[in-house]
């Protein structure tokens, strides 16, 4: 069996050119599994995540095998490919990766453009879900949707578009409208469409789109959504004829997402599947999705949110403030991908009004992908600059920083957030505590 940690880190994560090319050499390979799998496809700035694992656990309760496939894994690579909520094994993913290995090889021989690590991921997918036949796959796009390398299908059952918004910049555009036009990409000919509506620009490329490739499309307008409530447990909702629907996850954003799902389902009911409200109310209930908003330890309280952009941000602000709005004794734990919109980011979590005695934790990352990240001296810098006289910034290790959120006042709440890339970290740090 190969290591496949090593295996992977040896090809480029994504490539400032992208073309369909590889993925085309790689269907070729093998007979075009792609056009054999009944697939929903999810794009998104925002909520694609969420978004794959309410559609999947709705269809899993009603009896489905579903694969899923989605990124960044948390842990390990073999959470990208997932069925039935169990991740491929090592000796599966080993034997898959043994049996592509000559085809990369030949492609990288013949042309400038070499395999990325997407690709193969892709590929790697959509053969295992093919070989163990199941019933439906969600499959996740890795960045944009024009030419991301899931857009290899060609005839999803369905495309949903969770949102668009600022990132990637520098390969997906510098506008709302030019973003929009990259995530429409997945748009198909006499498919579905499911988008939740925003401003008029980008709705109107959406529509058009649809409508140019006769593709019937789906908006979902705020106002559906109706007898809207939360505690700590659900958010509580009715979206047309699903009446009082409970959410197992935090922040009105979920809500729409889940609408964006129930919608889906309405389609794929109208398409002869049969999905029943009971199982839909309990996939709902009862779901779980890591590293959004996520509680990793309760005393001192940790709250892991892979917010990750300036829209992410955004929303995390709203859901803290709709649950802790009366606690301004935060301290946050923040490491950010040098590619990301850093300095936007840092401005809006400091200029925050309920931040503003709150600390901010700049974490030296000191494990393999360091390099990868922003130094915290610079994200402490920019800090310094913007930031409110009550506000205190740091410069910590993951150890030294879980270790003082242990040892000082257990009443403050603790957020650790800018990256999915840490969460394996910061879950290690609290382990190393909590197992003395």
């Amino acid at each position: 069996m190969i290591d496949i940690e090593k295996f992977f880190s040896g090809f480029l994560n994504m490539t400032k050119n992208p073309t369909l090319d590889a993925m085309k050499f790689f269907m070729d390979v093998y007979d075009h599994v792609d056009e054999k799998l009944k697939i929903i496809h999810v794009a998104g700035t925002n909520g694609k995540g969420a978004c794959v694992e309410m559609m999947a656990n709705i269809l899993i309760a009603n009896g489905y095998s579903v694969g899923k496939f989605m990124s960044p894994h948390l842990i390990k690579y073999n959470e990208r490919i997932n069925i039935n909520n169990e991740d491929i094994s090592d000796l599966d993913l080993s034997d898959l990766i043994i049996e592509i290995m000559p085809h990369i090889d030949f492609y990288n021989q013949n042309h400038e453009r070499k395999v990325t690590l997407f690709e193969i991921e892709t590929t790697l997918a959509l053969v295992y879900f093919y070989r163990k036949k199941v019933d439906f796959v969600i499959l996740e796009t890795g960045l944009g949707g024009l030419h991301d390398c899931t857009n290899i299908i060609k005839n999803p059952l369905i495309s949903i578009i969770t949102s668009i918004g600022f990132d990637h910049v520098n390969i997906l555009g510098n506008s709302l409208v030019e973003i929009a036009q990259q995530k429409a990409g997945i748009i198909k000919k006499n498919s579905r469409t499911v988008f939740f509506e925003q401003n008029e620009q980008v709705n109107k490329i959406i529509s058009g789109t649809a409508q140019g490739r006769q593709n019937k499309l789906f908006f979902i307008n705020k106002n559906e959504i109706r007898n809207y409530s939360f505690d700590f447990d659900y958010q509580k909702f009715s979206y047309k004829d699903f009446k009082n629907v409970m959410l197992n996850l935090k922040g009105k954003n979920q809500v729409k997402i889940a609408c964006l799902c129930l919608e889906s389902v309405k389609i794929l009911r109208r398409m002869g599947y049969k999905i029943y409200k009971k199982n839909i109310v309990h996939a709902l209930k009862n779901i779980v999705h890591r590293a959004r908003f996520e509680i990793l330890n309760q005393e001192p309280l940790i709250i892991f949110d892979g917010a990750h952009n300036k829209p992410a941000i955004k929303n995390l602000m709203s859901t803290i403030n709709m649950y802790y709005k009366n606690n301004l004794a935060r301290n946050y734990l923040i490491c950010i991908l040098k590619r990301k919109d850093y300095f936007g980011m840092l401005k809006i979590l400091l200029e925050e009004e309920y931040n503003s005695r709150a600390n901010f934790i700049f974490i030296n990352v000191n494990n393999g992908q360091k390099d990868f990240f922003v130094p915290a001296k610079e994200l402490y810098e920019i800090a310094n600059e913007i930031k409110h006289p009550e506000q205190k910034i740091y410069i910590k290790t993951f150890d030294e920083a879980i270790d003082d959120l242990f040892k000082n006042n257990k009443e403050q709440i603790n957020f650790a957030t800018g990256s999915f890339y840490v969460y394996g970290e910061i879950i290690r740090a609290i382990k190393a505590l909590t197992d003395l």
